[in-house]
């Protein structure tokens, strides 16, 4: 079966070019990745996938039941997304149909999501200070997200898109043992 992020990567695209194309109200994009985002949860919630997982559901019965879980109210090309999703069969792409076009109106925008995690909580000038240095990096604006692992021991490791930085303790170690068993 091919991967879920190269089957979601065209519902995304064209997911984000009909919201792009709608110039009807400010935040549109907004608008569609709480919509989509709220989508992705519906289907990724167990007991919904393990009955649109029935076979003797058609597809109708399906999508009468997702829709009906989304508290949003649609617009009729969001709905008209979630059908083709239902009638291909692709319900579970979604939450990687969500990520993906995160991503693209990110980019969109010159912002990027930053995942911060360190071994003991930062302080906010800390955390201030970091991501000034990583934007200047980047070069984009970065909305973080910042955890606390204490597994990491010391240190910190960022990840923004493909890239991580890893500057923990946990991440040494590792590097050493690998030196000296080498």
């Amino acid at each position: 079966m091919a991967e879920l992020s190269t089957i979601a990567r065209p519902y995304a695209e064209a997911l984000f070019a009909a919201a792009s194309s709608d110039k009807s109200a400010a935040g549109v994009l907004d608008q569609w990745l709480h919509l989509v985002a709220e989508m992705a949860g519906v289907a990724q919630h167990g007991e919904v996938a393990q009955v649109v997982g029935d076979p003797n559901l058609g597809a109708d019965r399906v999508y009468e039941l997702v829709r009906g879980l989304i508290k949003s109210p649609l617009p009729i090309a969001a709905e008209n997304f979630l059908k083709l999703v239902v009638d291909n069969g692709r319900l579970a792409a979604l939450p990687e149909v969500a990520r993906q076009f995160r991503a693209m109106k990110n980019a969109a925008e010159g912002r990027a999501d930053c995942l911060i995690e360190s071994a003991l909580p930062l302080a906010d000038e800390q955390v201030k200070d970091l991501l000034w240095s990583l934007s200047q990096k980047f070069g984009l604006k970065l909305i973080p997200e910042v955890k606390v692992d204490p597994a990491l021991i010391g240190g910190v490791r960022v990840s923004v898109g493909d890239h991580v930085l890893d500057d923990t303790i946990k991440a040494r170690l590792a590097k050493m043992h690998t030196a000296l068993t080498a």
